[in-house]
């Protein structure tokens, strides 16, 4: 029986798609190489939004190398689809998959016959991820990914309906819809029609609230502008079923630097938006990423970023320093800012986080709140697992792994919230 070992780095879709590969190997014989056991053939998935992701992609290939002699390495992702013949320099790397579109094709070519539409479980976790949507079409001046993947593509409502529906008769109580853009799902089979016929995010949602099953849906990362009216009455109506928490896209608070950037909308706009979230969803989890030392930012364009995300009120931050990246407008832009002062506003904002994230915890003691167990602790006689706001939280007792359970929160730390377990009340994710 041949070993396979699979790597990701990088994002949700990365994880998707290599769950996708991996999961086509295993139904012709493969098996997960455990440690220490000499793996035949390694799946690397790279990344390649930093110049960090780039130097790790290198590592980690150049590591399995080492610890699988004579394995044969294929190399796909973004990174992949940027530097092909890089990584074929590499040792032992067999195949670099350039286009993502080609993963059927690489299934075909190990001998799986009956290619897989989707996935029907994902590793060890306890939450799925589930791939709607491909490609990005915005221009960014940051952006490295419009250039690996620049194609538009949707997947068929009736495929994802039918994956989600083999990942709850296995078990996943939560399924996070992701995509490389994932507010334009539908926006390439939409165009020239008109609006009554679109099937976009909403629609797509509303066709997965009337599956069977207990289960709840999170949205991944998404912009601002996409969070549109309809998407929020659809949170508002089905708080059991959708998670009540929104990870929105910032990078600064700045207009003058919003514009630098290319983004669609300014700041005005976004808060705006973001504010409408808090008056539709009661409590809603807001997160974000934030960029810092954009070239030309000043500190009041920085300071203007600090403003915004405390008002907005963001408790949990993705913060990261700008990273030139070749073929991107802003690699070439002058007033490029020094890394010291990139790592002194990446800490000031790490600082405010730390601020927000206090703030939003103690609100939420007394509220009840449907968390996902992930994992539990027999000898301390509590579990682990995730809120519906996407907190981190502690229950007393012990509750089987991979279940919905609804807890009362009775206190807080600035890691986690502190709760109990309501008993003989329905379910749902809390007021």
């Amino acid at each position: 029986m041949a070993l396979l070992r699979t790597v990701t780095l990088g994002c949700k879709v990365n994880q998707y798609e290599t769950e996708y590969v991996r999961q086509g190997l295993l139904q012709i014989g493969y098996r997960d190489a455990q440690p220490g056991e000499v793996a035949q053939v390694c799946i690397v998935n790279t990344c390649t939004v930093t110049q960090e992701g780039d130097a790790k992609s290198r590592q980690v290939i150049r590591r399995l190398a080492r610890e699988n002699p004579g394995a044969r390495i294929i190399v796909m992702g973004c990174y992949a689809t940027r530097e092909p013949e890089r990584l074929r320099r590499l040792p032992g790397v067999a195949e670099v998959i350039t286009d993502k579109r080609e993963l059927p094709d690489l299934l075909g070519r190990f001998g799986v016959v009956d290619i897989p539409q989707g996935i029907s479980h994902f590793g060890t976790r306890h939450r799925a991820y589930v791939k709607v949507q491909d490609g990005c079409m915005l221009r960014c001046t940051f952006c490295v990914i419009p250039l690996v993947r620049p194609h538009l593509e949707s997947r068929p409502v009736e495929h994802i309906l039918q994956e989600v529906q083999r990942l709850v008769a296995n078990g996943y109580r939560e399924v996070v819809l992701t995509g490389i853009h994932l507010g334009h799902y539908g926006v390439d089979w939409s165009r020239g029609r008109p609006p009554h016929q679109w099937v976009r995010l909403p629609q797509l949602l509303q066709r997965l609230l009337e599956l069977p099953g207990e289960f709840r849906i999170r949205l991944s990362s998404i912009e601002a502008t996409e969070v549109t009216r309809p998407l929020l009455q659809l949170m508002a109506d089905h708080p059991d079923r959708i998670c009540p928490h929104l990870h929105i896209c910032v990078q600064s608070g700045s207009d003058r630097i919003l514009r630098r950037m290319r983004r669609r909308w300014g700041a005005r706009r976004l808060l705006d938006r973001c504010l409408l979230v808090k008056q539709m969803l009661p409590q809603p989890g807001l997160t974000t990423d934030v960029m810092v030392g954009f070239p030309g930012e000043t500190a009041e364009d920085f300071e203007a970023t600090c403003r915004l995300v405390e008002e907005v009120g963001f408790w949990k931050l993705h913060v990261f320093p700008f990273s030139p990246r070749p073929g991107t407008p802003a690699a070439e832009m002058p007033e490029q800012i020094p890394p010291g002062v990139k790592h002194q506003r990446v800490h000031q904002l790490q600082q405010l986080e730390q601020e927000l994230r206090a703030r939003y915890f103690r609100s939420l003691v007394g509220s009840t709140l449907q968390v996902l167990v992930e994992r539990n602790d027999p000898e301390q006689q509590e579990s682990w697992g995730t809120a519906c706001r996407y907190v981190p939280v502690c229950v007393q007792g012990i509750h089987p792994p991979g279940t919905l359970v609804k807890v009362h929160i009775r206190d807080w730390s600035p890691q986690r919230l502190w709760g109990q377990a309501v008993v003989g009340q329905p379910l749902s994710s809390g007021q």
